[in-house]
Parts: C-alpha cells; structure tokens; sequence
C-alpha cells in the first residue's frame, strides 16, 4: 500500500459530505458503513456508496476511496461488499476481526466480486482495523495471511472499541497501550507493510492533542492515521510528512557517506556521530518515503490550504 498519512472517515449515508472531506486535503477517504451510519439507513447507504465510488471515479478525484463496511458478525458485512467492490474501490478496511480465517474468507469474496466486476484481480485491498483482543492475539498470523493485506490499523485511540475489549484506560501518554501498539507495528513490518496505521483521535477541537498523539504513534513506527474530522487532515499530513529539514540532513549523510566509500572508508564521522552503511539505508528509506508522499499527495494538501 502506497503512504497515507490521513484516511478520513466519511459517514457513507451523507452523500454530499465526501466533497468537503476531499477539500480538506487526505490521501484516502474512508466511505462508512458501519458506526456512523444508522441502523435503519444501512441498506440504502449501500448504494449511495456505491454511487458515490463511481462520481469519484469520473470526476478523477484525486483521493484513494475505502470502505468500512460492517463486520462478520453483524450479517451485514456480505450484503455491504457486494455493493461496494466495483470500478474505483482501492480497497476494504475490516472492523473487528477476531483471526487469519476470518480474512482468509473475506479474501476469497472481494476476489469473487472482483471476477464478477471485470476489476484485476488482486487489485482491491484489505487495511485490517485491530479492535479485538483475540485479534491482537494473532495479529502477526493476520497480518502475513494474504497478499491482499495491504496495511494493518492500530486502533488504541481514546474510548475505542479496542479499549473496551481489553480494558485499558486511555492516557496521553500511551504507556498504556505501548505494547499493543508495538506489537502491531512489528507484526506489519514482519509482514512486509511498510506502512502501517494508527488511530483514532476523538476529540475534535483538541488539535494539540490530536498533534501529540500522531507524533507519538510516528516515532512508534506508524506512518499515517485515520481520522474523523476534516479539521484533524492538516494535522496529520504535517506530522507524518518527513520535513524539508530532516530530508535535506540525509541527503547530507548519504553524500558524506558516498565520499568516504569513495576512498575506501566504510564508516565516516557525520555531524558529530559515526555513520556506516546502515545509517546511509535508513537515510534512503526515509528520502523514498518523502518522495513517495511529495506528488500527488501533497499537491492536494497545498490545494486545501
């Protein structure tokens, strides 16, 4: 899965609001289907998904489009991705998973409906949303079950469903929820996702605190956030976006680095420290993620401000 450093959730019944969610400058919105859309409008919200997957899709908006559909065990989930895998979907973000098999079956439908669509196989993701003790349990297993795992979402946030699960309760400081958010991190990096989620913030006016939060899961090894209001996008944008300063340092490094190769030095003095080859791949990685943010990503970010 390409970076996304904001997944904005838009209550899928609310047809109209996905225009001012994509001005508000996300990578990725996130079309709901379960907690925000009431009981009795599910069944309709399904097509104005739908409908609202294919407007996108024509007017070439610049934004990656999901789907939180209902879980398994809701008996709405088959009904939901039925209508919602078709031209345009990137992929299907899955709430409360408790095991592997679980994402094993939802694999073997999307890739069903994706015969049955003329879509390329293979083509539509899953963002796996750990939200249940059992699934932590066995995150690595989940997260390595099918190529179709695109990234994996640590939900830890305050009064999440997650929470409830295990029983914490949430601080700003997350020492609380430092294992399980570490774990999941691990698990997605053993898998080969590179870049892994976090989520979600809640309160809505507290923008520091949102800031805190998404710095805090960043240094954790998090690469991006969902979020549930368009306010918190810029936010997350600027925490999880490598800054001009910290490019510019490895691109320093790497050219320090190549001089010393150069003549014969595997290790060289930089700035105070002694650098090697591992420090020179980790600058890399750290310029290849900026890069691979920089277009169309944050054109659409300089458009929202």
């Amino acid at each position: 899965m390409k970076p996304y450093r904001s997944m904005l959730f838009v209550p899928g019944h609310k047809a109209t609001w996905v225009e001012k969610a994509i001005a508000a400058g996300p990578d990725a919105v996130i079309l709901d289907l379960e907690d925000s859309v009431p009981a009795a409008l599910k069944s309709d919200a399904r097509q104005v998904v739908r409908d609202t997957i294919h407007r996108l899709r024509d007017e070439t908006a610049r934004v990656d489009v999901w789907v939180r559909p209902n879980s398994l065990e809701s008996g709405l989930f088959g009904a939901d991705v039925e209508s919602v895998v078709t031209a345009g979907l990137c992929g299907v973000l899955l709430p409360k998973i408790f095991s592997s098999a679980d994402v094993v079956r939802i694999d073997a439908v999307v890739s069903h409906l994706e015969q049955r669509e003329g879509i390329m196989p293979g083509s539509i993701g899953l963002l796996v949303s750990f939200e249940t003790a059992a699934a932590i349990a066995c995150c690595e297993q989940i997260a390595a079950v099918s190529p179709r795992v695109a990234s994996v979402l640590g939900v830890t946030g305050p009064a999440a469903d997650v929470g409830r699960e295990i029983g914490f309760e949430f601080t700003p400081e997350g020492l609380e929820t430092l294992y399980l958010r570490s774990r999941i991190v691990l698990a997605a990096r053993a898998a080969g996702l590179l870049h892994p989620i976090c989520g979600v913030w809640q309160h809505i006016a507290d923008l520091s605190g949102l800031r805190y939060f998404a710095e805090d899961n960043r240094r954790l090894g998090y690469r991006g956030m969902v979020l549930i209001h368009p306010s918190h996008v810029a936010v997350a944008n600027d925490v999880f976006t490598p800054s001009a300063e910290t490019v510019q340092y490895y691109r320093r490094l790497i050219d320090v680095f190549r001089a010393a190769e150069a003549n014969g030095s595997a290790a060289v003095e930089f700035e105070g420290q002694l650098i090697d080859l591992a420090h020179v791949k980790t600058a890399e990685s750290i310029i290849d993620l900026a890069e691979a943010i920089r277009s169309p990503a944050v054109d659409r970010q300089t458009e929202a401000q």
